[in-house]
C-alpha cells in the first residue's frame, strides 16, 4: 500500500511541475493549494531534496523547485524513494536474500510477473502524464 508520505510527495512535484515558472516555490503556498499540513511537507520535501529530486533555497525569494524536467521523472523512482522497495512481496525484494523454495515455489512466477507489472506501472508514467 502506498502511504500518504508518498502521494503527498507526489503532489508535491506535480505542484513544483505546474508551478516551475515561477521559479522557487515555497513550501507554504504548496501547503495551501495542495491543502495539506506545511510541517508534514517539510519531512517530505527534505527527503525529496536528499533524493535529488528537487533543489531548495533558503531564505527570502527562497523555496523548492524541480532539479530536472517534469517530463524525466517517472511516478516510480518517486514512490521508491519516499516507500522503499515496491516489491510485491519480500522475496522479490532488491536487497532479499535468496530464498531457499524459490526453485520450488509454485507462486513465485505470478509474484514475479505482478512485480514487474508494478514496476513498469509506476516507472511508465512520467509526472507530465499527471498534469
Amino acid at each position: 500500500m502506498i502511504s500518504t508520505k508518498g502521494r503527498y510527495a507526489l503532489r508535491i512535484m506535480l505542484d513544483l511541475a505546474e508551478h516551475r515558472e515561477e521559479g522557487c516555490i515555497p513550501l507554504k503556498d504548496i501547503a495551501e493549494r495542495q491543502q495539506i499540513s506545511k510541517k508534514y511537507l517539510e519531512i517530505i520535501a527534505k527527503e525529496l531534496v536528499e533524493g535529488k529530486l528537487i533543489g531548495g533555497i533558503s531564505g527570502k525569494g527562497g523555496g523548492y523547485r524541480l532539479i530536472r524536467e517534469p517530463e524525466s521523472y517517472s511516478v516510480g523512482e518517486i514512490l521508491e524513494l519516499m516507500e522503499g522497495s515496491l516489491a510485491t512481496v519480500a522475496c522479490l525484494a532488491c536487497d532479499a536474500e535468496a530464498c531457499p523454495r524459490a526453485d520450488n515455489c509454485q507462486t513465485l512466477p505470478m509474484w514475479s510477473e505482478f512485480d514487474r507489472m508494478t514496476h513498469d506501472y509506476f516507472y511508465g508514467k512520467k509526472l507530465t502524464d499527471l498534469i
